[in-house]
């Protein structure tokens, strides 16, 4: 499985914009696309303007798919007013152990 960790730092006063946005992507990517098995926003303690995200796909191709579909065309849009620096780092699920709730 195709993993990424995304950093983001969300310029002052642009949360509830960068909040709204990122939770319209991540419903959309989860929703309609069979590909994405995971999209959690977690903030960073301490600092208000500070996100980490984590998307799980079933693989490169479902991660290609999420890239290129409407809802992350509308979410870049939104990005590039609200985000003073993103950090991406792909990866591959190797292990993984949940006992889960829905948030």
């Amino acid at each position: 499985m195709f993993s990424l960790v995304v950093q983001m730092e969300v310029r002052p006063g642009r949360r509830e914009e960068f909040l709204t946005g990122m939770a319209a992507n991540a419903e959309a990517s989860v929703r309609d696309e069979p590909g994405c098995l995971r999209f959690d926003v977690c903030s960073v303690a301490d600092d208000p303007d500070r996100f980490v995200l984590y998307e799980l796909f079933t693989d490169a191709e479902a991660f290609a798919a999420h890239k290129a579909s409407p809802h992350f065309a509308r979410w870049r849009q939104i990005a590039e007013q609200v985000l003073a620096r993103q950090v991406n780092t792909p990866g591959e699920l190797l292990v993984t152990h949940t006992s889960e709730e829905s948030a």
